[in-house]
């Protein structure tokens, strides 16, 4: 049965599309890709390849590790070939990112985690495509991928897509869900806030008791990624996690929800956010004003409705932000993070004003791969389902893992026993010093 969020999603972007078309016909449309890009900055941006897309650069603070990742993706086939039919059109690779169903379906199994103030959050753990028969690779461990949607919570065919990517490669992929989000049970009056770690810090401390032996990674899409990068920035080096990556972070939060966003992506996950908290109307009404609540026509007014104007703890939208800035804390961050970004990015915005260029250039653990074209989350390529920021972002996992077990060889360290599927090396680390400069 087609659900009532999917038929006006679904008329929603029709709607856009047709206006998409009359605009372009009618040559009032201003098209990113058909103009150089005089933002982006030479300095400190490593050239590394040339695709359909157009040059794709790594910005960062020279090290041992970026030359590496410089070397690794420069020669892999993943930033080559197969450019989508409409390359400048980022509205509409978002659209196909947002709204697309995964191939295959995958098949899902539901864990709930109790929270020490009695709250739930969902791990919902990949386990194959729907109707497929799922195995063990054997061999020992393998590294468990957390997948993060992004704010609003909706798991996007684009992130299952990367999951089944994964467990091809041997990854154990879990999608982490917020409280109240993507069906998980509200049992307290309180949601998680945009840059609020405290619940993803207990998720991850489960996974590392749940699978002591194996790597940590974490891929966040879109402005999910305000989440992970507070989470960095706030744990250190006691993050438990080996590598990180974000595609298509927001990396200021407040100026993105000040900023507006296209109506093509915030009316689809603003009707998302208020369909799953209709659920708990009886819940939240002790703590916000849901007339208010449900009745935002942004997601900003929606954000200022759950967390500043509430009924026990008002607060302003100034002092939100000071609490929930992604970055707030990222000079502490002290572990390799990839942040994959188009430069027609339509959700985040312009590069000059959106991206904290001097972060990847005086941190060590921040890279930046910068490709002209790509729209937000989407990266498609010709062939179904496929998408080349997924496989770059997998690619960059291999890198690291190789990067790894060459510095342990190199120092003559003792290696354990050999890990299965795409394991980083030792399983429980702290990055050194050494690796990044």
């Amino acid at each position: 049965m087609v659900s009532l969020e999917g038929l006006v999603a679904a008329a929603a972007v029709l709607a856009g599309l047709g206006l998409l078309a009359w605009r372009l016909w009618a040559g009032r449309l201003e098209v990113p890709g058909d103009r150089r890009e005089e933002e982006e900055e030479e300095e400190g941006i490593l050239f590394i390849t040339e695709d359909g897309a157009g040059r794709c650069r790594l910005l960062c603070k020279p090290s041992a590790l970026a030359q590496h990742l410089v070397r690794s993706l420069g020669q892999s086939a993943v930033l080559r070939g197969g450019r989508w039919l409409w390359p400048r059109w980022p509205r509409l690779q978002t659209l196909w990112q947002l709204l697309r169903p995964p191939e295959p379906e995958p098949a899902v199994a539901r864990e709930l985690l109790q929270l020490p103030d009695t709250g739930l959050v969902a791990l919902d753990w990949l386990v194959g495509a729907r109707g497929a028969r799922s195995g063990s690779g054997g061999g020992g461990p393998s590294s468990v991928l957390l997948l993060i949607p992004n704010a609003a919570g909706k798991v996007t065919g684009g992130l299952l897509q990367l999951g089944l990517r994964a467990l091809e490669r041997g990854f154990v992929p879990v999608i982490f869900n917020r409280r109240g989000h993507n069906g998980c049970p509200l049992t307290t009056p309180r949601l998680q806030p945009f840059g609020d770690p405290g619940d993803l810090r207990e998720a991850v401390t489960y996974l590392r008791c749940r699978h002591p032996t194996a790597s940590l990674l974490a891929v966040s899409e879109g402005s999910g990624s305000g989440l992970l990068l507070a989470y960095l920035g706030e744990s250190g080096s006691s993050s438990c996690l080996a590598a990180a990556a974000c595609i298509s972070p927001v990396f200021r939060g407040r100026d993105w929800f000040e900023a507006g966003m296209p109506w093509f992506y915030e009316w689809p996950l603003l009707l998302h956010l208020k369909r799953g908290l209709s659920r708990y109307v009886g819940s939240l009404a002790e703590a916000v004003d849901v007339e208010g609540l449900l009745g935002s026509r942004s997601l900003r007014e929606l954000e200022e409705a759950l967390f500043c104007r509430t009924k026990s703890r008002p607060t302003t939208w100034e002092a939100y932000w000071e609490r929930n800035e992604p970055l707030r804390d990222a000079d502490e961050a002290a572990v390799p993070v990839l942040c994959l970004c188009s430069a027609d990015d339509p959700v985040r915005g312009p590069p000059a004003r959106s991206l904290p260029l001097e972060l990847f250039r005086s941190s060590p653990y921040f890279f930046l791969l910068l490709t002209p074209r790509g729209g937000h989350c989407g990266f498609p390529r010709r062939g179904l389902g496929r998408c080349w920021g997924h496989e770059a972002v997998l690619e960059y996992f291999r890198a690291m893992a190789e990067f790894l077990r060459a510095e342990e060889r190199r120092k003559g360290l003792p290696r354990p026993r050999r890990l299965g599927g795409p394991a980083l090396e030792p399983p429980v680390f702290t990055w050194q010093r050494s690796y990044t400069r």
